[in-house]
């Protein structure tokens, strides 16, 4: 296909560019369903979650702007509110599956196996090995506000410091997660 980047294939689907999307859902789906399945322990909600996230990516692939950060911390921002969603209801949403006329997933258990299989790897991805490179209270930060999305104010009680400095810490390991993954492209 010639796809070189996650941004030229947003913005190709965002066209409606089929196998964009198709290239980007490939690239991407293992480390978003064991995204899901660490976060639910459940492998079939995993694999709805991430049916509703990849929705959700076709849907909003319009507003994606490379210039406000890389399309994969877009993608896990998908994950990651799709995911809170389904806690709050209880249940996962089926509106956007709906929007589209997309078929529920029909998942057998090697389909079940797969899935704990991908998300064994996908603590391998360049993404963790990223993570993994940054100083420990770096690392906690950016867990806890980008990936958990919660609050300053309570990550710095956590972690017994100031906002100021767990935003501080933030920063600056999205700053070097930036530097590493440009590396890795």
């Amino acid at each position: 296909m010639g796809f070189r980047t996650d941004d030229d294939l947003l913005a190709r689907t965002a066209a409606g560019d089929d196998r964009a999307f198709e290239a980007f859902y490939v690239r991407h789906e293992a480390a978003v369903v064991g995204f899901h399945l660490r976060r639910t322990g459940n492998r079939e909600l995993a694999f709805d979650l991430a049916a509703e996230t990849f929705a959700a990516v076709i849907v909003a692939s319009p507003r994606f702007d490379p210039q406000r950060g890389h399309a994969v911390g877009w993608l896990f921002g998908i994950a990651a509110n799709k995911l809170r969603e389904s806690l709050r209801r209880g249940r996962v949403e089926m509106e956007a599956r709906a929007r589209l006329a997309m078929q529920p997933i029909a998942v057998s258990d090697a389909d079940l196996e797969r899935v704990e299989e991908l998300a064994s790897l996908a603590g391998e991805t360049a993404l963790a090995a990223s993570l993994a490179a940054l100083p420990d209270d770096q690392r906690a930060a950016i867990l806890a506000r980008v990936v958990d999305e919660r609050p300053y104010e309570e990550i710095a009680a956590v972690m017994a410091c100031s906002e100021a400095v767990v935003r501080q810490r933030v920063a600056r390991g999205l700053k070097a997660l930036r530097a590493r993954m440009g590396e890795v492209r």
